[in-house]
């Protein structure tokens, strides 16, 4: 048996331990971390840490939502793929989204897996359910867009919604058809097939990838030429794929094994194994290894043997995918945050290395967050290079008794990420000491502390500077979050831009952004002559302020940077209010439970029952509109920008628009079910009744809600007369 993935220990409190306001901090702590990290992986093709450790962050973060659902949606994060699209290239909007995978890293995962998918689709026992299982590439994901045939646009996954246009690039790579059909297909399972039609759009997906012979190549003429070598073979896909020029990418030994699509005017096959041989016939590379099972135990067979198969394939993986195979039943499961409820990601067991380490480095996040690093003696862990780790917090640091000059095993688990394990006190030198976490933050000197808690007279896990606005660190970072790719995507106003005009004094608010070019005319050293700045750059980054003076309204509320509120929960709560002003006069409304209120006041009540929104996220916005300068920030900007009402989802549905409670037991669908189906049909789905609720539909053994609805005069309906209702 495999071991199973081994628990986050690098948070030295478990999550069942956790009190709400300690999960809450360090939900946003570890929203600091792996955007750090997916900026580091996806946009510059160079990791600090494996993609184990990165799972572990992952896990963790998603450990914590699933014990206090009302944290989710902090940084949106669950709702998030990737990372935005670098700046070098043309953006693509992929017409599908392209989600990543959840992961699991033991066999009772799997077996939970396949419980949970049929439960959803409410199979008996005796109903046969079958999945396809692949190995999961360690690649870079890439979109192939045909048009009557012809390549047209070649993209990368980017944050999922946006990629970067990699079609120059793409159309190097002798695997990867130009037009289709092109020619035989000869690594198809059943050659004696014909070639089916080519849809009129299609979008094939999968996999660019170099192998391990071909990867050791390239690194020794890099050496040779004395250029830069790539840690591993993904790097080297992914550094190669994304050249401004070509030819370069022409040079290098790139591979692709397609596995999935997005749009299609129409499909040659109703499940996914038929739609993979529809790719081999096509001529595109498939995976040979790919099969159809029908129970957990042949997918965790076959994940066996592809696991002692590995070092043998000639290429990196990090584990198996598993996918319902019929394409039906994939539409009915749908998607839950940013992966596809039919398919998981079974990760190999973690690879460890021994190393030093020489220094612990204190990053300041935007929230004000004190996270400790590790700087590592770079070691070789399953073929990558580890130089530094996260710490997580003090706790963890004491808890391992972790020292600077420390012999410590690192590991990676999942197959790419790394985690301190443990320490050698065997080796450590003679004469080190304990370290000591700084009590002031190494970015302004502000005093740094952690909260207690007074509920529960406990100090949050993480430590934060007190220093706010005036510390560089969380200064910066706020802007850099007001401009980032899902806030309001200010055209040549990226990281450094940000830091820049910060240190120049030009910018000090996000108000500031958007009078930078009036303030600019009177200034007597004009940003077109700093350094790195000319006419053309300055003309065309007020261009890109200008054009961001219209923006979605949730993008705004995201971009304000209110703790717990992310994409998701920024959307739910406008999709509720319609106006910045609307939420801002609710928040100032609200009264949160006390002593005076024990359960707050009507206007508390209204926020707390929008769906998906707890009172964590209620009572961080309620604070954040409570703080007068936040009040004069937000007026100053809504001085400047005009935020957009958000577009209305299926406006020609019966429900649109209604607020929906599901209670009682449904017998025709899931509760799961109910609710994606309501929101397809632009309903809001709310768990509690108010007077605010335009339709109860209720099943079987409905209790208190239903009261409460017929109290109201709120309209009941049955299941079926939902169905008959919708169409």
């Amino acid at each position: 048996m495999t071991a199973p993935h081994p628990a986050p220990a690098a948070r030295s409190i478990a999550v069942e331990a956790l009190t709400q306001s300690e999960a809450a901090n360090e939900h946003a702590a570890l929203a600091d971390e792996i955007r750090r990290h997916d900026s580091l992986y996806y946009q510059k093709d160079e990791p600090e840490i494996s993609d184990a450790e990165y799972d572990l962050l992952r896990r963790r973060y998603e450990d914590i939502e699933a014990r206090f659902p009302e944290l989710k949606g902090e940084g949106s994060l669950s709702e998030q793929v990737g990372a935005a699209p670098s700046e070098k290239f043309g953006k693509v909007t992929h017409a599908v989204p392209m989600l990543s995978l959840a992961n699991a890293f033991s066999d009772q995962e799997v077996e939970e897996f396949v419980v949970r998918v049929r439960r959803f689709l409410n199979l008996k026992d005796g109903d046969q359910l079958a999945f396809t299982c692949e190995p999961k590439i360690d690649g870079l994901s890439c979109s192939l867009r045909y048009e009557n045939g012809r390549l047209v646009v070649a993209a990368t996954r980017g944050d999922g919604q946006e990629g970067e246009d990699v079609t120059a690039n793409v159309r190097t790579i002798p695997v990867i058809p130009v037009q289709i059909p092109a020619g035989p297909a000869q690594i198809s399972q059943n050659p004696d097939s014909e070639v089916p039609p080519v849809p009129d759009v299609l979008e094939v997906r999968g996999e660019v990838y170099m192998s391990a012979a071909d990867f050791a190549a390239l690194n020794a003429r890099q050496a040779e030429a004395g250029e830069k070598v790539f840690a591993n073979p993904r790097n080297a896909a992914a550094g190669s794929l994304r050249q401004l020029d070509p030819a370069i990418t022409a040079a290098r030994p790139l591979k692709f094994f397609a596995y999935a699509w997005g749009e299609a005017s129409s499909l040659p096959a109703d499940t996914q194994h038929g739609m993979v041989e529809a790719f081999a016939r096509w001529g595109f590379p498939t995976n040979p290894l790919t099969i159809r099972a029908t129970t957990a135990a042949e997918l965790i067979a076959h994940y066996r043997k592809i696991e002692e198969e590995r070092t043998r394939l000639g290429y990196d993986i990090d584990g198996v995918v598993y996918k319902v195979d019929r394409l039906d039943l994939q539409r009915r499961l749908g998607f839950v945050s940013r992966s596809p409820r039919w398919a998981l990601a079974h990760k190999f067991p973690a690879q460890q290395a021994t190393t030093v380490l020489d220094e612990i480095e204190i990053q300041v996040g935007r929230t004000g967050a004190l996270t400790p690093v590790a700087k590592l003696r770079p070691v070789t862990v399953g073929g990558v290079v580890v130089s530094s780790a996260t710490l997580h917090n003090e706790d963890e640091i004491a808890r391992k008794d972790i020292r600077i000059g420390d012999t410590v095993v690192v590991q990676r688990a999942g197959d790419v990420i790394p985690q301190v394990v443990r320490v050698l006190a065997e080796h450590r030198p003679p004469g080190t000491l304990p370290y000591a976490f700084p009590h002031t933050c190494p970015a302004c000197g502000s005093h740094a502390v952690r909260e207690v808690d007074p509920k529960t007279g406990k100090e949050d896990v993480v430590r934060r500077c007190t220093g706010g606005l005036v510390c560089p660190a969380q200064a910066v970072e706020r802007l850099r979050h007001f401009v980032s790719r899902n806030a309001f995507d200010i055209e040549g106003l990226g990281e450094k831009q940000v830091a820049a005009l910060y240190e120049w004094n030009l910018i000090r608010s996000p108000a500031d952004i958007f009078t930078l070019e009036a303030r600019n005319a009177k200034d007597l050293q004009r940003l077109e002559n700093r350094d790195g700045w000319g006419r053309t750059s300055a003309k065309n980054l007020y261009a890109g302020i200008e054009a961001r003076r219209r923006v979605a309204v949730d993008r705004f509320v995201f971009a304000l940077g209110i703790r717990h509120v992310g994409e998701t929960n920024a959307r739910r709560l406008m999709r509720h209010y319609g106006t910045v002003e609307a939420l801002r006069d609710g928040a100032l409304a609200a009264v949160m439970p006390g002593e005076d209120h024990p359960k707050g006041n009507e206007a508390w009540a209204e926020m707390i029952a929008i769906d998906g929104i707890g009172a964590v996220v209620a009572e961080a916005v309620v604070e954040f509109f409570a703080e007068p300068r936040n009040l004069d920030v937000v007026a100053a900007l809504l001085a400047e920008v005009e935020p957009q009402p958000l577009e209305r989802v299926a406006a020609e549905s019966p429900v649109a628009g209604k607020t929906v409670v599901f209670t009682g037991a449904l017998e025709r669908m899931t509760r799961d079910e109910a609710k994606a189906m309501a929101e397809r049909l632009g309903a809001k789905v709310a768990g509690s009744v108010s007077a605010k609720t335009d339709l109860v539909v209720a099943g079987p053994g409905a209790g208190s809600k239903l009261e409460k609805a017929r109290g109201l005069g709120v309209e009941v309906i049955t299941e079926d007369e939902w169905f008959e209702r919708v169409g």
